[in-house]
């Protein structure tokens, strides 16, 4: 009964990890990568998603609560995992490594910008193009929400293969192989739109 628990919480994991959540990313950098086409356009896109009918319960429901199990379970996950990087040195070893660090990484990244733009929201600050030209005119700040997001990008990249192999949908090793270079691509594009959008507020 445990174990079939624990296998229908990891496949809940993996789901949510990329649907609402990888999606959720994925339309939260577009958003921001209208930056740069200047703060005029990035203040409509974010006012748009604003004024989206019931945001509040979509929140909640598409956004936080499925973030909250994938974060809690994921730290489960991430210490009490058996890494045999040392013993097998694999790539797919590192990758499952680089899953649990860059997980615990964009927890910690996350936990502080929804603190510096969702709370101070509620406390009346506005979400604006000037609130995150103030907070990444700090260069510590710069550098922690550049590694946030690459972290946060890897994470659902590298998620992609590992919620595809554990639904079945790639299930030969030869179609695992190419699915980890269209990970890559994914990671690879998803950054550059992340990092520019960044660089475009400074």
């Amino acid at each position: 009964m445990a174990g079939n628990r624990e296998f229908f919480n990891r496949r809940l994991h993996s789901l949510l990890g990329v649907i609402p959540v990888g999606l959720f990313l994925t339309q939260h950098l577009v958003v921001n990568h209208f930056a740069t086409k200047g703060e005029e356009a990035f203040n409509n896109a974010a006012h748009f998603m604003e004024m989206l009918p019931f945001r509040y319960v979509l929140e909640i429901v598409v956004i936080f609560l499925p973030l909250l199990f994938h974060a809690i379970y994921g730290l489960y996950i991430a210490f009490t995992a058996k890494n045999n990087v040392n013993r097998l040195g694999f790539f797919r070893n590192w990758m499952f490594v680089l899953q649990r660090v860059s997980g615990v990484l964009t927890l910690i990244f996350l936990a502080w910008h929804v603190w510096q733009t969702r709370v101070q929201a509620a406390f009346g600050a506005d979400v604006n193009f000037q609130m995150m030209a103030d907070i990444l005119s700090n260069p510590f700040m710069l550098a922690f929400y550049i590694v946030g997001v690459i972290s946060a990008i890897f994470h659902f990249a590298n998620g992609l293969w590992s919620f595809c192999v554990s639904w079945g949908i790639i299930i030969s090793p030869r179609s695992q192989v190419i699915f980890s270079y269209v990970s890559v691509v994914v990671f690879i594009a998803l950054s550059v739109v992340g990092v520019r959008a960044i660089l475009a507020f400074v």
